[in-house]
């Protein structure tokens, strides 16, 4: 499925929910779903700087396509990360780059999180283009 289908059907998952008590129970719902990161790989070098909570993400390529794991100390931000990871693992490096992160916003995250957690999901996505710029350089 390319990014795009799996960011809309994201944001229709969303649309269900009336409010956003119920829009934070199916994040942390979400969280419980990670592909969770290897313990070999929660090291310093994966943690997501700009984060309040700790967020390690890992990348490695498979098959021409990156598959993400990552994990949190927090359940809210883990629900975040997994949304993210949703969305962009097993997908191209270069698809990756191409990729709007629109869906985001249309969901209302950025702006129903404090402006650290907000800030913190910006550093997740960037960290995440970077594996794709750093993987997409290599081949």
């Amino acid at each position: 499925m390319k990014i795009q289908e799996i960011q809309n059907e994201i944001v229709g998952e969303f649309s269900i929910f009336e409010d956003w008590m119920e829009r934070y129970e199916y994040i942390i719902e979400l969280g419980k779903s990670l592909p969770l990161i290897d313990e070999q790989y929660k090291t310093e070098d994966n943690i997501i700087k700009g984060c309040q909570s700790k967020v390690w993400v890992h990348g490695e390529q498979e098959n021409g396509k990156i598959v993400f794991t990552a994990d949190s100390d927090a359940i809210l931000t883990k629900g975040i990360i997994a949304i993210l990871i949703r969305a962009f693992s097993n997908q191209k490096a270069s698809d990756i780059l191409e990729a709007n992160t629109n869906f985001i916003d249309e969901i209302g995250l950025k702006e129903h999180l404090s402006p650290t957690r907000a800030n913190g999901l910006v550093s997740m996505v960037k960290q995440i283009k970077i594996y794709a710029l750093a993987f997409n350089a290599k081949n």
